[in-house]
Parts: C-alpha cells; structure tokens; sequence
C-alpha cells in the first residue's frame, strides 16, 4: 500500500504517543517475533517496534523486512524505532485523509 505523504504525516502524529509494543535485539527478526507483530494487528492498525543496540542488521534492514514478512506499510523509521500500520480488511478504525 502505497500512502501519500499527508497520509503518512497523520499516521506518525497518531503513533508519537504510542508506546513501543515489541523489542528487537541481537536475534534480529524471530519467526516468533514477526508471528507476534502479525497478531498484534489483529486488534491494532498501527505498531510501534523498538530495535535494541545489541541487534546486528541495520535498522533499515529490518524495518523492511518486517513489513514485508507481516504484509504491512511501512510508515516511518526513527533512528531505532519503526511505525507499521496494515488497515482492518472490514471496519478500519483509521481514516486515512484523502489523497
């Protein structure tokens, strides 16, 4: 999904104050842990991943990776903190602004 760049603004805003729910370190991405970032979306659109200083892949590595692996856009990447979002197929909570 490709979004704008007034969509991706709106969806950083809405991700400043989230907490990040998972941690990556020094065993890069897990299969556990993309199964873990995948439920995640079960009941939330956006996720934010936090990549520790011990984790051996760059950070841009594995951001894609991540959302290549959970089928999910990729919304930004601060220094070592990644934002994915992956709307609900029915119902989305998120409206996105126009594009």
């Amino acid at each position: 999904m490709q979004l704008t760049s007034k969509q991706r603004a709106y969806l950083k805003s809405l991700a400043a104050n989230e907490p990040a729910l998972f941690q990556i370190g020094k065993s890069n991405l897990t299969p556990e842990g993309c199964q873990a970032v995948q439920e995640a979306f079960n009941t939330r659109e956006i996720v934010k991943i936090s990549i520790l200083k011990g984790a051996s892949e760059d950070p841009m590595t594995l951001a894609e990776a991540l959302a290549d692996r959970t089928k999910s856009t990729l919304v930004q990447l601060i220094g070592r903190k990644i934002v994915l979002y992956k709307p609900f197929k029915e119902h989305p909570q998120i409206v996105l602004p126009r594009a």
